[in-house]
């Protein structure tokens, strides 16, 4: 194995020094200094691949050899402009893995390994979904770094500028707990920009932005996931289905207690996404609204530093309706209330519970679990219109209806301009509205979010996120 390490080595070495040849040929040839694209041949394709697959088989032989059978199944191209050593997108009907030789060749083999199995936990993440949802909420730079940290925690080792928790840390003066979701480490990072924002030049804030066309030579967090832009257009759960596929046919053996726990998240998701990632997702949505502001760049087009930025400045108001006649467990609904302060903490919000029957029974605000009441033993039938048309009188932003579905046929009123989340609880199998005026995800019990673990499990190889990325598939 030694020996089969130091040979790679020395190939590596041997195909970097072919690639910068390459690099100054076409420099000299073309007289350009700042390339915008490097014709290769496909001779030297096929070497970058030879020896690609030559340490996927150092994956394939490990005893975690999930990321050997998964990188087997993805495409492989070759990308100059990508500001990492490794990156990752969807394209026809396959994910596709791109490699930067003139960052990923200098790497030892085991950084290599690492960078590989970074993006294949993107993937398994869910991140490419994930980051859709939060982009309009957090800067690129934050929602890169914070991804990054929630990949990199079970990695080792890494490659050297890696964007890992220590770092990131001490360069954007941060405190950041290990084993936080991907959201609170984007908000505290966000909020760690948005202060050195009102002592530094714009310029500084977020980094230079280089010309996204040119080779690029170094690591740059600002553009390390620009590639992502580029996959296919293809709806969230379509593709859930294609990863829980390539998740399928790599998982043939023993893997690490994270990617096991992960891939559990998957397989129990039921080719469905869970109830509360549409609830991050609507949560995403009703918050969108900003202010703007001079000490940020404009997200949309960083370049034009004529237009403002935008703040998040909006307070979403949120109605939990519990139908207390309903089956749903004091434990079911305890847990549930959970996962939703978990989900909306990053978020400025009001959270209203609405114990109802066929009538309301009572209403009162919640900031945390400790202001959650005993439900009332007196519960008479379902009925929900009147939840309905108080909400319509309240101006609220999301309501999300805790029932075992048996209710009325028909609403009596229709909601006006607010999001409905239906979760059936429970016995109950369907919701008896002909028309739900929303979403309708069914209560499942939830296991350890964003797939997480616990402090111990790290040392055994865990997953990123308790205390970690909470969720069943938290998803973003």
């Amino acid at each position: 194995m030694i020996s089969l390490t130091t040979n790679l080595a020395v190939e590596a070495i041997q195909l970097f020094q072919e690639t910068c040849a390459l690099i100054d040929d076409y420099i000299k040839q073309s007289g350009d200094d700042n390339p915008s694209s490097l014709p290769v041949s496909q001779e030297y394709k096929q070497r970058v691949f030879q020896f690609i697959d030559k340490v996927n088989l150092g994956l394939m032989e490990d005893k975690d050899n999930f990321y050997g059978y998964f990188l087997f199944q993805m495409e492989k191209e070759i990308r100059f402009d990508i500001s990492s050593p490794t990156a990752v997108n969807f394209r026809g009907a396959r994910y596709v893995i791109y490699f930067n030789p003139v960052i990923f060749l200098p790497l030892d083999i085991a950084q290599m390994e690492s960078s590989i199995k970074h993006e294949i936990l993107h993937v398994v993440s869910l991140h490419l979904l994930r980051a859709k949802d939060l982009r309009d909420n957090y800067s690129k730079l934050a929602l890169n770094l914070a991804m990054d940290i929630v990949v990199n925690t079970y990695l080792q080792p890494l490659p050297p500028d890696a964007s890992s928790l220590d770092r990131v840390k001490i360069q954007y003066s941060v405190y950041l707990p290990p084993f936080e979701t991907l959201e609170y480490y984007a908000e505290e990072i966000q909020k760690a920009l948005d202060a050195r924002a009102k002592n530094q030049e714009l310029s500084s804030i977020e980094e230079s932005l280089p010309d996204p066309d040119q080779i690029r030579t170094d690591f740059d967090p600002m553009t390390t996931h620009d590639i992502w832009e580029e996959s296919d257009e293809i709806d969230d759960q379509t593709l859930t289905k294609f990863t829980e596929k390539f998740v399928a046919n790599a998982d043939k053996g023993e893997v690490s207690y994270y990617l096991k726990s992960m891939i559990a998240a998957l397989k129990d998701s039921k080719n469905e996404l869970p109830w509360h990632w549409y609830l991050k997702k609507l949560v995403g949505s009703v918050t969108s609204e900003h202010k703007k502001t001079t000490t940020r760049r404009n997200r949309r087009q960083p370049e034009r530093l004529d237009l403002p930025g935008r703040l998040r400045n909006y307070k979403a108001k949120l109605f939990i309706a519990l139908d207390i006649s309903g089956s749903i467990s004091d434990s079911e609904f305890t847990q549930a209330m959970k996962e939703v302060l978990q989900i909306v903490r990053c978020y400025k919000h009001e959270i209203t519970i609405i114990e109802c029957d066929n009538v309301i029974r009572r209403t009162y605000s919640v900031e945390s679990m400790q202001d959650v009441q005993d439900r009332p033993t007196v519960r008479g039938g379902t009925a929900f219109s009147p939840v309905i048309e108080f909400a319509n009188s309240q101006k609220i932003d999301l309501l999300v209806y805790f029932t075992d579905g048996k209710g009325e046929d028909r609403l009596q009123v229709i909601p006006k301009g607010y999001k409905i989340l239906w979760i059936i609880s429970g016995q109950g199998d369907e919701l008896s509205l002909q028309e739900s005026y929303g979403v309708v995800k069914k209560l499942n019990p939830l296991k350890s979010p964003d797939t997480i673990l616990d402090s111990y499990d790290v040392e055994k190889g865990g997953y990123s996120m308790n205390k970690q990325e909470e969720m069943s598939l938290d998803m973003d």
